[in-house]
Formats: C-alpha cells, structure tokens, sequence
C-alpha cells in the first residue's frame, strides 16, 4: 500500500500556521497571569490551612479536657474525697500546657446519691497557637469549659 503525498491547502484556514504557535511574548503574558492567580489563591489557601491547624488542636484539647473532667468526677464521688484531691487528680491528667491556665469548680453533694459536678475551664490560648487574628479569630479572652456530673457513690 502505498502512501500519498497529500498537500495541504491552508488557503482557507482564517489563522495562518505561524500565528497559531504561540509566540515568546504571549508566553511570558501568560506566565505573567499564572503568577497573579497565584497571588490571589495563596493566602486563602493559607488561612484554611491555619484554621484547620488550630481548630485540630483545640478539639484535641478539649477531648484532653473532657476526659480530666470525668476522671476529676469519678474520683469526687468516692467517699472521702475532698475537693483538694479532686483538683490534683485533673491536673494530672491533664498535660502541662493546659495546667497553667485551669480553673476548677467542684460542687460534691454530702450524701450518697447526690449529684457531683466538676467544671473545668482552660484558656484557649494555652490549647493552639492563635494563627486567625490577622483575619479577626483571636483565641484571646476565650475558655473551653466542659462539665461532667455523676452520683455519689
């Protein structure tokens, strides 16, 4: 089978060959757009990865928070416990970072089968780093609280 030598006629064509490669300046124009679309998505792309960031570590810390919380519940409605041993159980549990700034309200009923409540509150700033107060999101001034309550034993 032979193969034909076909000519192309791009006499109709409306853009001639050379006009459809681009040229060295269109290139650099495009570059040039390329850059500026990066500049617009580059700190928005930023400000979600900072808020995924610190938003993780908060809901870690108040897990951390919640399960010192039950573990500061539990030992309060032993008999005998006073609210001293209350509070020195949660601190340990909880890491070093959150125990600066907690505050602990323990409410123990005198008799068995009251209620016991323990409420726990830690500076959200000693949780994550606050990586959103150029956007206007400080963690300044705000607490995690979590509460848990039991029956005495």
């Amino acid at each position: 089978m032979r193969r034909s030598k076909i000519k192309h006629d791009n006499s109709n064509c409306p853009v001639s060959p050379e006009a459809a490669t681009p040229t060295l300046n269109a290139r650099k124009r495009r570059r040039g757009f390329l850059s500026a679309e990066l500049i617009f998505t580059l700190p928005i792309l930023a400000i979600v990865l900072f808020g995924l960031f610190e938003f993780s570590m908060l809901f870690f810390a108040r897990g951390q928070v919640a399960e010192a919380a039950r573990i500061g519940c539990r030992k309060a409605t032993l008999p005998g416990v006073q609210a001293v041993d209350v509070e020195e159980t949660i601190s340990n549990a909880l890491p070093a970072r959150l125990r600066r700034s907690l505050r602990v309200r323990v409410d123990s009923g005198v008799r068995s089968g009251d209620v016991v409540t323990v409420s726990l509150a830690v500076d959200m700033q000693a949780c994550s780093p606050d990586l959103l107060w150029p956007i206007g999101y400080s963690l300044r001034n705000r607490q995690i609280y979590h509460t848990t309550r039991m029956i005495r034993e």
